[in-house]
């Protein structure tokens, strides 16, 4: 699942996301594209549970469409 998330502005920014995520799921892989500010995320949860969770961390953020 890939998500925009457009305060996403600083390496700090990418831990704490990463973090919200693993905290979630540990096995979870988290890519964390910076200049696109954006996050591709590989885990069994739904798309509304990682919203949920980068969102408790701080961050908005919206699903993008996948091809």
């Amino acid at each position: 699942m890939k998500f925009s998330v457009p305060d996403m502005s600083c390496g700090h920014c990418v831990a704490a996301i990463e973090k919200a995520v693993l905290s979630k799921d540990p096995a979870a892989i988290v890519l964390c594209d910076l200049e696109q500010r954006t996050v591709d995320i590989e885990a069994p949860q739904t798309a509304d549970e990682l919203v949920e969770v980068i969102r408790a961390a701080g961050y908005e953020l919206s699903p993008l469409a996948t091809s």
